[in-house]
């Protein structure tokens, strides 16, 4: 009987067990559906730390060819979603898209790869709230990170469920870890051009003898005495400039690569922040006096695309990752590197861009590492190379038909004010400015950011003409348009930006019409203007108002302006830097 009762036993286990794995086995298939939805509702969104500096673009004007772009605006003009003929995950994501109502065009979508940021394409959701009272379409990311929440709750599928996601400050937002002032610069400069550092070319050429053979001649060039043309306490040495500016005009060719579609290539921004580098590009294309159709007879190659309009065309919104703005580079280097040779021949060391968007230097890190760049963010904690790079100015055009509306000032004797500063409080050293100089004296007009409005603008540029210094603090990036809107109104600008490098500064004498100050001077800025005498402050003056032709840009290039003083810092660092194979 023991042993009939130990069998029951047994089936009774065997029957158990099958229960307790059919369970299991519906318990899992039942999970399995349910998989999607619980991802939604504990999902962890990463944000991406954004290194570098983010503007707001929203007031920044766009202008082709001189046509605002509210004018002739057809970007985006066939790019509405097209759910025929995709794939399944573009479909899912087309599909999310429509569904959550995110508004973007499909080329940027795709051409981002993997820049795209879940939050990107979440927080414009209907069932998204981010804990901010309001939103704006413009790419004001720094000003939507400080005022987001250290913990952001995200609410999907109406279910309030939170995602700890952790924001960490910016870098455009805290003080460098290094600084280089700038008499440490001017000792890296001198150190520079007495080695190159550029990489030897896999084969010799006849046009290395030839820049060879210009930088002999610079560096013995004669002494230049009575010059109409010039003032030579502009310069670090006026004769070499001289010399070597009339090499440049005799000798220099530039191939220019047509690779490119439009609107990142070949497509010229001529107003707001980034005009210089589409000025530059249009004079370049235009120019026939140094450009050449025979890539054999060039001596430097310019790749002529634009950094705003690769932002503008490829950056996704909010996702904080500019990945796909490097990578769109790096093909574009790949594609000219395998269809000439000259890029390979010397690594990229005779060829130039020009590029004015603060994310400019992470754009062109490593593909083109060893180029000649022209930065408006030259700073040399970002990869800037004294001696190799050139700092390009960075310059404010209201006026495409007149880009020297307003020029000019008043005289020493009439400049009633001190110091003057308005603007944003873009970075971390405004608001410590302010904090020292708002309000403080009577003597010190420093203002935050003034209203908009043509009669706010007007007063902006009447205090600037009416002012003995403009102080030109760093914003988001070491650069700033004040450094030229100052001599553009004849004003001495005092900037105030440790390891920013000046514009041309391998060129010209800083010291003889400007006052570089350390970021720790701002407590005692008054005390430091005031300790200027008068004597030297009329030199200043009189220097602002002679460099001040170098900083111009004109429909038609003059000798010696801005356009012919960019293109020779480029070509002036390639001589200096030039290393041939012997």
């Amino acid at each position: 009987m023991f042993q009939c009762f130990h069998e029951l036993c047994h089936m009774g286990n065997r029957r158990l067990l099958f229960l307790l794995a059919a369970l299991g086995v519906n318990y899992l298939l039942f999970q399995s559906i349910l998989v999607p939805y619980a991802m939604v509702e504990k999902v962890n969104i990463p944000i991406i730390e954004e290194d570098e500096g983010m503007h707001n673009y929203a007031n920044s004007s766009l202008v082709f060819d001189g046509i605002s772009e509210l004018e002739k605006k057809d970007v985006g003009k066939n790019n509405s979603l097209e759910l025929d003929n995709v794939g399944s995950k573009e479909s899912f994501m087309a599909i999310f898209a429509k569904e959550s109502k995110v508004d973007f065009p499909v080329k940027r979508f795709f051409e981002a790869k993997r820049g795209i940021s879940t939050i990107s394409l979440l927080e414009k959701s209907k069932n998204v709230d981010f804990g901010t009272s309001q939103r704006t379409t413009s790419s004001t990311n720094s000003t939507h990170l400080e005022k987001s929440p250290q913990k952001i709750k995200l609410f999907a599928s109406g279910k309030s469920t939170a995602a700890n996601v952790t924001v960490r400050k910016m870098r455009c937002n805290m003080p460098p870890k290094s600084r280089m002032l700038i008499h440490e610069m001017n000792h890296l400069l001198e150190r520079r051009r007495v080695s190159s550092r550029a990489m030897k070319p896999r084969w010799s050429s006849k046009l290395d003898m030839e820049i060879l053979a210009a930088r002999s001649e610079i560096e013995h060039a004669p002494t230049v005495t009575h010059d109409k043309e010039l003032y030579a306490p502009l310069f670090r040495n006026h004769s070499m400039f001289k010399r070597s500016y009339e090499l440049m005009e005799r000798t220099l060719k530039v191939y220019i690569y047509m690779e490119g579609n439009k609107p990142i290539f070949h497509q010229p921004i001529l107003k707001g922040l980034y005009a210089s580098e589409g000025w530059f590009m249009k004079l370049m294309e235009e120019n026939k006096q140094f450009v050449v159709k025979d890539p054999a007879k060039a001596h430097l190659f310019y790749m002529p695309f634009s950094s705003r309009m690769l932002e503008f065309s490829v950056y996704v919104r909010n996702s904080h990752n500019r990945t796909n703005l490097r990578q769109y580079l790096k093909e574009y280097t790949d594609k000219i590197s395998a269809k000439y040779r000259y890029f390979n021949r010397t690594g990229g060391a005779d060829h130039f861009l020009v590029a004015c968007h603060d994310w400019a230097p992470y754009e062109t890190r490593h593909h083109m590492e060893y180029c000649i760049k022209a930065l408006c963010n030259s700073d040399v904690t970002q990869g800037f190379k004294i001696g190799r790079d050139v700092s390009l100015p960075e310059t404010m055009i209201r006026s495409v038909r007149n880009p020297q509306r307003d020029l000019g000032g008043k005289p020493p004797q009439q400049r009633t004010v001190l110091a003057f500063f308005a603007g944003n409080m873009h970075g971390y050293l405004r608001p410590i400015l302010l904090k020292h100089w708002k309000d403080k004296d009577p003597d010190m007009k420093i203002f935050g950011p003034m209203p908009h409005g043509v009669a706010n603008k007007m007063n902006y540029i009447q205090h600037m003409k009416n002012s003995k210094y403009c102080i030109c603090p760093k914003g988001y990036e070491v650069n700033s348009p004040r450094v030229v809107e100052a001599m553009f109104y004849e004003c001495v600008p005092v900037i105030i930006s440790d390891n920013f490098v000046p514009p041309f500064f391998e060129v010209l004498n800083w010291d003889a019409f400007s006052l570089i100050l350390a970021e720790k001077d701002i407590p005692n800025l008054k005390q430091i203007l005031l300790s200027v005498p008068e004597e030297k402050y009329l030199k200043l003056q009189l220097g602002v108002r002679r460099v001040q032709k170098h900083f111009l840009w004109h429909t038609k290039p003059l000798k010696y302006d801005l356009f012919h003083m960019t293109l020779h810092s480029i070509w002036y660092n390639r001589v200096f830097q030039i290393n041939v194979r012997k």
